[in-house]
């Protein structure tokens, strides 16, 4: 199956981390979507029943990233993953990445992400 549907560069601010520092001040994190599945009907009758709402995804994602703490952002990727899933049967494959731009490493870097897959 070819058909995706993509989202960049969601945006949340939340509270995780390894780190107390992560857990008191918070910071903002950034979500890609890529979801495979068949989008041969919605392609010919243009109804938004026959897909999947980008904004409800979004909104999802923004929900994970502004809920409950993990420690790890692959923790948080799988949740996203797991429940954008659970909610939609259709879905062939699903990858999250989650990107973490101001972890605290000892390296100057311009991000850091991590993908998961299903």
């Amino acid at each position: 199956m070819s058909d995706r549907i993509n989202l960049k560069g969601i945006k949340g601010f939340g509270y995780h981390g390894v780190f107390e520092d992560e857990a008191k001040n918070g910071q903002d994190f950034f979500v890609d979507l890529e979801i495979s599945l068949d989008l041969s009907r919605a392609s010919s009758t243009d109804d938004l029943k026959d897909t999947i709402d980008y904004g409800s995804l979004a909104s999802l994602v923004v929900d994970e990233i502004s809920g409950d703490r993990v420690q790890l952002i692959e923790r948080l990727a799988g949740r996203i993953a797991d429940r954008i899933k659970s909610g939609h049967p259709q879905i062939i494959k699903i990858s999250v990445t989650v990107h973490k731009p101001m972890a605290p490493v000892s390296a100057q870097v311009s991000d850091i992400s991590v993908t998961i897959t299903r």
